[in-house]
């Protein structure tokens, strides 16, 4: 478990960086959104080639197919009710924020990390092992999240102290599912922890398409397109050499 927590710990901690970034060496837009769609592509890669593939060894196309369903709902309805409550532009660097709520901006913003922290920690019990291509995305896809995030959010009025607590607060969290996920899953059965993972994998799917993708393209154009299918080729490489 605790192997589990400091892996989480790991791949949230790029939240902290991100926002440090965003804080005090605020990068160009469109690098920012460059960034966030290598990052999606290979969040892509590893949710088809690492999550799905060992739920489906696991528990079959039955556990894995209602995972990723379940977990696509999940998110998408929570991702609905945070947009209504204020929290739709969490990652805009424009100071959208400033229109929205700072509690539902925050359940977001924790909300969008979840998945990726459970799966973290399931991989582990699933496999025994973490694959790190997939730390390496969770990683990546962190850092232009909050970097932008915070910039916005500064842009919006809030105080650098605030900020740097609440990415903090997430990235603690995000340790704490990581190991959660673990420790509830230990002695579950396979098509169980295989249907976790895949409902995992649904909702970091949905994540990216509702959320990240739609606001690298706001932000970086076109280009978007490209950077991913990058990320997305380098994780499959990396993940089969």
């Amino acid at each position: 478990m605790l192997t589990a927590v400091f892996w989480g710990l790991a791949g949230g901690s790029s939240l902290v960086v991100g926002a440090l970034l965003g804080l005090f060496a605020p990068l160009e837009k469109r690098i920012v959104a460059l960034i966030m769609a290598l990052g999606a592509g290979v969040l892509i890669s590893s949710v088809a080639f690492e999550l799905m593939d060992e739920a489906f060894k696991d528990g079959g196309f039955g556990a894995a197919a209602t995972g990723l369903l379940l977990g696509a709902l999940t998110f998408f309805l929570g991702d609905l009710a945070i947009n209504r409550a204020g929290g739709k532009h969490r990652k805009r660097s424009e100071g959208q924020q400033e229109a929205g709520n700072a509690s539902a901006i925050v359940l977001g913003t924790l909300m969008d990390g979840i998945p990726e922290s459970v799966a973290i920690g399931v991989s582990l019990l699933a496999g025994g092992t973490l694959s790190w291509v997939f730390l390496a995305a969770v990683f990546l896809s962190n850092i232009p999240e909050s970097l932008s995030a915070t910039v916005g959010l500064t842009r919006a009025g809030h105080r650098p102290f605030q900020l740097m607590l609440m990415w903090t607060a997430i990235a603690l969290v995000s340790g704490a599912a990581s190991g959660l996920g673990y420790l509830l899953l230990n002695h579950a059965p396979a098509n169980v922890t295989a249907g976790i993972q895949a409902f995992a994998a649904g909702a970091i799917l949905t994540m990216l398409s509702s959320t990240m993708l739609p606001e690298a393209y706001a932000e970086g154009g076109a280009m978007i397109g490209l950077a991913t299918t990058c990320g997305f080729l380098a994780a499959f490489a990396l993940g089969h050499l």
